[in-house]
């Protein structure tokens, strides 16, 4: 398995052009809630614990990021807590209005994302590496995490010139 730096950075060769990260910042997040939202509907008991696809996924996901690293996993795993706390409460909303939050904030994500590509002039990390759906999301907290001046978030991308 890739290390962190190494994965980072690749995702990072897709993504250099200002505005691409500035719209992926808005569109990650998007797509990563709507499908919270729509995995959190269909709900099971197993030994008396409330589970749903978006819980199940989100243990997965989490294992691997505390794979890639522990402290950002962490931090994912609180962004992933959160998202299936977002899906739960929309999910419990009349059907109508949880598939419109869920496709329509779909749909409005991956616009944005492909705007941001237009202006990349470079097709989206996963066309070529379907692990950079996972590493998205990942990308947004250290891009954020930098923004906000937390130290050593820019040393884990090395980003080419």
């Amino acid at each position: 398995m890739k290390t962190l730096t190494d994965q980072l950075s690749t995702y990072a060769a897709y993504h250099r052009d200002r505005r691409n990260i500035a719209l992926h910042l808005i569109g990650i997040p998007l797509i990563f809630a709507s499908i919270d939202i729509l995995s959190s509907r269909p709900a099971f008991l197993l030994d008396g614990i409330a589970l749903n696809p978006a819980i199940l996924i989100s243990l997965v996901v989490g294992l691997f990021y505390l794979r890639l690293d522990l402290r950002l996993g962490l931090v994912m795993a609180i962004v992933l807590a959160s998202a299936c706390w977002l899906g739960k409460t929309i999910a419990g909303m009349p059907t109508h209005m949880w598939l419109e939050l869920g496709i329509g904030l779909f749909v409005i994500g991956w616009i944005i994302q492909s705007v941001g590509h237009i202006y990349e002039g470079r097709k989206p990390a996963f066309l070529d590496d379907l692990v950079g759906l996972l590493i998205g999301p990942l990308f947004v907290v250290v891009e954020i995490g930098a923004l906000i001046g937390l130290r050593g978030m820019t040393d884990m991308v090395k980003r080419p010139r």
